[in-house]
C-alpha cells in the first residue's frame, strides 16, 4: 500500500500500468503456446484423457518449460519498463527494445534471464495446473463436471496462487537479473544472485513481494482458466475443432 500510494503520488494513476504494453502485446501468444504445450505434454505424460494430480504437474512443467521461449522476452521487458520511476529519462517500450538490442544483441538483450525463466516456470506451471485441476475436480464432486463461472474462476485463482507458491524466490532472481544493467555471467549465475539477495536481505529477501504477486494471481489467472474453459466449450459446440 505503501507504494501504491507512493506511484500515485509522484507519477500519477496511469503509473500502475507502467510496463503493460509487453504482455498486452505478447500474452496472446503466450497463453496460446502455453495451453497448447499443456495440451500435448497431457497426452506424452499418458494416453488415457483422466489424468492423476501429479501426472497434470508434469504436463504443466512440461508446458512451462516450452512457454519459457516467448515468456523469458516478454518478462523481461516489462521488468525493465516497471524498473523506471518517472524521471525525465524514463524511456517508452520501443527505445527499451532497441536499446537491449543495440547494445546487447538477441541472446544477451532479448533472451536475458531465459534459464532462470525456465527454471522459474518448470516448478510455477506444476503448481498452476495441478492447483486448477484440484480445485476444480473439487468442486466437481458437488455440482457435476458443468462447473458454475464463479466455480471456474475460483479454481483458476487456486492454480494461481499455487503457481507463486511453487517458484517464487526464482521470480525474485528473474527480475533482478532481466533489471542489471549488465547480462549475467557464467552458468551459475542463478545460484549467483541468489547467493547476493541471501547476503543482502536474508531469506526475506526471497520472497519480497510475494504478497502483492498471491493477490494478482487472483483475478489474472481466475480470468485466464475461465476464458479458456468458455472460450474452448464455444469451440467444441460450434466448431469442428
Amino acid at each position: 500500500m505503501d507504494i501504491l500510494g507512493q506511484t500515485i503520488r509522484k507519477e500519477g494513476f496511469l503509473a500502475l500500468y507502467k510496463g503493460m504494453a509487453s504482455p498486452l502485446i505478447g500474452i496472446a501468444g503466450v497463453n496460446s503456446l502455453l495451453f497448447a504445450a499443456y495440451s500435448v505434454s497431457k497426452r506424452i505424460v499418458s494416453p488415457y484423457p483422466d489424468l492423476s494430480i501429479p501426472q497434470i504437474a508434469a504436463a504443466g512443467a512440461m508446458a512451462g518449460a516450452v512457454n519459457s521461449v516467448l515468456a523469458s522476452p516478454v518478462e523481461m521487458f516489462k521488468v525493465r519498463m516497471q524498473a523506471q520511476y518517472g524521471l525525465p529519462g524514463d524511456k517508452r517500450l520501443r527505445h527499451v527494445v532497441s536499446d537491449m538490442w543495440t547494445h546487447w544483441g538477441f541472446r544477451k538483450g532479448f533472451m536475458r534471464g531465459f534459464w532462470v525463466t525456465v527454471a522459474r516456470e518448470i516448478p510455477g506451471y506444476a503448481g498452476f495446473y495441478g492447483g486448477y485441476e484440484f480445485a476444480k475436480r473439487s468442486f466437481s464432486k458437488t455440482y457435476g463436471k458443468e462447473l458454475p463461472f464463479w466455480a471456474l474462476l475460483t479454481s483458476g485463482s487456486c492454480g494461481g496462487i499455487c503457481y507463486w507458491l511453487a517458484c517464487y524466490p526464482l521470480d525474485v532472481v528473474k527480475s533482478r537479473v532481466q533489471q542489471a544493467d549488465h547480462p549475467p555471467k557464467g552458468l551459475d549465475y542463478i545460484t549467483q544472485e541468489m547467493r547476493v539477495v541471501l547476503r543482502q536481505s536474508g531469506w526475506k529477501g526471497l520472497f519480497r513481494g510475494l504478497g502483492t504477486s498471491l493477490v494478482r494471481s487472483v483475478p489474472a489467472a481466475g480470468a485466464t482458466f475461465a476464458a479458456f474453459e468458455v472460450t474452448r466449450g464455444w469451440l467444441v459446440e460450434h466448431t469442428n475443432l
